[in-house]
């Protein structure tokens, strides 16, 4: 079933997952492991809740609401993934275009 879930698990050139409904935990270590990142722990996991947000808004969601969200310290995305685009593509969520990953380090995201 695993190996059946990671074939559906389709990226673009950039590593974004092509169908968000493809995603799973087991998905997401394959997405991780990509990026140059260990098994998720379970904190990662709750992190990547981000998803719930994207599902509701279709927007970047801002960063230290998700880390409050998931009752962890406000920089849980820097402390737990390179940057908050690295989480996104682990997310399993569409490339969030280039004007978000232009700010990358900018205070209003949650940086």
């Amino acid at each position: 079933m695993i190996k059946a879930e990671l074939e559906k698990a389709v990226v673009d050139k950039a590593g974004f997952l092509v169908d968000l409904e493809a995603w799973t935990e087991e998905v997401a270590d394959v997405l991780a492991a990509s990026e140059g990142i260990p098994p998720l722990s379970g904190e990662q996991l709750d992190i990547l809740s981000l998803r719930t947000y994207y599902r509701k808004y279709a927007f970047f969601p801002i960063l230290r609401a998700v880390c409050a969200g998931v009752h962890q310290t406000r920089s849980c995305i820097m402390d737990n993934f390179r940057d908050p685009v690295t989480a996104w593509k682990i997310a399993g969520l569409p490339d969030p275009g280039e004007e978000v990953k232009g700010f990358r380090s900018w205070e209003p995201l949650g940086y």
